[in-house]
């Protein structure tokens, strides 16, 4: 408290300049209100619910629209726009039951003709262009109020190990040669790997060289013979199937997050599945495509014409047939950072890939030996048909079949030892693109694919969420009369600053992409309760200062000044419960911390501010005898 005030309260004489705010003041509040206002408003208009159809060639698409008007027609589903936007054709339903009918309908139909397209569900914007054109969208709804699309993905974790005992026999015969014991045969089983000698000296040899170098395995020589079986240690078999599946998990929710979906629920589901739920996605059929896509880089050296058919890989390359070594060098799971691009003498597209230090380290050991050789680089994809077939009672359901290809997208000589930065050619932009992104989201350490793709409907039901809306309008209007009776002029300013609360709290949450959640409302009653609850603070400091004797003018600047410190206090406080809630919370959790930390800031800002320029408008330059509150 300033000298001068001091002085003032002691001769009991008020300051002069007392409640009441500068022009830019004034200005800055009506700047934020307004914009506030116009960034709240496009959710007065709320998605359509819509099926998006993606067109992978745009040749097709006038084929594809033509197809889905028939179906529709034929199938009595009536929809209320359709329209092609790039290589994606959108159709707009009424509502969600007549969406999902369509879905069915529209996918039987494209099966039956053949087209292998993506139909997906997905909320169709209604926001107006000149709104949009301001960056206005609404604010985005969670699984339990507008629903959304859930995937259930399973995790080949066998072929993973298979892979991985296939690399493990790789490894046993470096470790044998290097200490030239020569066996006869090292074969891979989907269980195990054995490895046959021609006596039992060796057999021995080859049992302590292996036992120490690979313990991953358990290393062990069946009585009477000359052969070593080795086997993943249980501890190892968990180990691989976790990283699996952590690995998967979190592959998943890079990916989720460079296609920019928000609160997405990602998790595991048994030993080998997980359960992906992605709410109102604005773009759900390029979220279906990118999820659903298994992509990974393999890196072979070309293999030596000495080099026997069991050991190479045949690839067919710009119209030759190239063999490569089996052994791959490294995987795209060593990859930390991959960026498309053109390459600056070709304009050809390109993929800058940086590895981590154990990848990079793996490349400088395979290349710094093999300068003049020539290096492939095979592109693995793993995808999924689906195809109509009938079940044991007639109907026709469909039925989902991952098959992988690889194929041979760049063959070049090594020119100089390779280290963790390099780049690879051969593919299109829109692969260079895909993969770079699949590749800086983290590879999937197993292969992935999609199993079910269902909606996923109102948790609460929309009956209990239309109930729950109405509850809070009730309980708002009850706090807004309750403030008028008990307040009077206070507690219409209060209310007004009440309900610009409510609406730069929508406009925040609208900015920042948050998703609205049922626990995200139950957010929302509480900052309106806190909002009341310090603007009551202020209403008893100044009666206690009426009370005291204080003049109209000091009550209110007293109140103000003195409620201050007790409302950041507690604000303060439960802003630092949000942050927490946020940090370590997941789904409904994060929802709520999310409308309760943005609420709070709101709360402070027009409890404090807003109210305060109100009442300086109504008695800032009045001389006042009483005052009634």
């Amino acid at each position: 408290m300033t000298a001068g005030l001091e002085r003032h309260l002691r001769s009991g004489e008020p300051p002069r300049l007392l409640n009441r705010y500068a022009w830019w003041q004034y200005a800055a509040i009506l700047f934020l209100i307004a914009t506030g206002a116009l960034y709240a408003l496009p959710n007065l208009y709320p998605p359509n619910h819509a099926i998006q159809i993606g067109v992978e060639d745009p040749v097709d698409a006038e084929a594809v629209a033509e197809l889905a008007r028939d179906s529709l027609e034929e199938a009595g589903i009536a929809h209320t726009d359709i329209a092609l936007e790039g290589n994606n054709l959108v159709v707009e339903f009424a509502s969600n039951v007549i969406q999902l009918e369509a879905q069915k309908a529209l996918r039987t139909s494209f099966l039956l003709a053949g087209k292998q397209v993506t139909t997906a569900l997905n909320l169709a914007p209604s926001t107006p262009d000149w709104l949009a054109a301001l960056g206005g969208s609404p604010m985005k709804y969670g699984l339990d109020l507008s629903g959304g699309v859930h995937f259930l993905l399973e995790v080949d974790v066998d072929k993973m190990l298979a892979e991985r005992l296939e690399q493990g026999s790789v490894e046993a015969k470096n470790e044998l040669r290097s200490k030239r014991l020569r066996y006869r045969l090292v074969k891979t089983f989907p269980d195990r790997i054995e490895a046959t000698f021609d006596t039992a000296d060796l057999t021995d040899q080859a049992l302590d060289l292996l036992a120490g170098e690979m313990t991953d395995y358990d290393v062990r020589k069946p009585p009477g013979q000359t052969k070593l079986v080795l086997r993943f240690r249980p501890s190892a078999l968990s180990e691989l199937e976790d990283y699996a599946i952590s690995q998967n998990l979190q592959s998943l929710r890079n990916r989720v997050n460079e296609l920019g979906v928000s609160e997405p629920l990602v998790q595991r589901l048994g030993r080998n599945r997980i359960v992906l739920d992605l709410p109102g996605v604005q773009d759900s059929a390029e979220a279906k495509k990118i999820i659903g896509k298994v992509a990974n880089l393999e890196f072979h050296m070309e293999a030596r014409p000495s080099e026997s058919a069991a050991n190479t890989i045949g690839y067919s390359y710009e119209g030759f047939r190239v063999r490569l070594e089996r052994r791959n060098i490294v995987t795209g799971d060593r990859v930390t950072n991959a960026q498309s691009g053109f390459d600056p003498e070709t304009s050809l597209p390109q993929v800058n890939i940086t590895l981590d230090g154990l990848g990079g380290e793996w490349m400088y050991r395979a290349t710094r030996h093999n300068v003049g050789r020539r290096m492939g680089v095979v592109f693995k994809e793993t995808k999924t048909r689906t195809e109509l077939i009938e079940d044991e009672n007639g109907q026709l359901v469909e039925r989902v079949t991952p098959y992988e290809t690889k194929r041979l997208i760049n063959l070049a000589t090594v020119q100089a030892p390779l280290g963790n930065r390099f780049r690879i050619t051969g593919l299109s932009q829109g692969e260079a693109r895909d993969l770079a992104l699949l590749l800086r989201a983290g590879a999937l350490a197993a292969p992935m694919y999609i199993v079910e793709e269902r909606t996923v409907g109102a948790s609460l039901g929309q009956e209990n969420i239309d109930s729950g809306v109405r509850a809070i309008l009730l309980g708002l209007s009850l706090v807004l009369v309750f403030m008028v009776v008990y307040f009077r002029v206070f507690g219409l300013i209060a209310n007004v600053a009440l309900i610009i609360n409510v609406i730069l709290l929508s406009a925040l949450m609208s900015i920042l992409g948050a998703t609205l959640t049922l626990p995200g409302i139950a957010g929302i009653v509480l900052t309106v309760g806190m909002a009341v609850d310090a603007n009551v603070l202020i209403f008893y400091r100044i009666r206690e200062e009426l009370n005291r004797g204080r003049t109209p003018q000091m009550a209110i600047h007293m109140g103000y000044e003195r409620a201050l410190v007790t409302i950041v206090d507690a604000n303060l406080t439960t802003f630092i419960v949000a942050i927490v809630l946020y940090a370590i919370g997941t789904g409904p959790v994060k929802g709520f911390a999310v409308t309760l930390s943005i609420g709070i800031i709101t709360s402070v800002f027009t409890a404090v501010m807003v109210s305060r320029a109100l009442v300086n408008l109504i008695y800032g330059r009045r001389d006042l005898k009483r005052l009634a509150i």
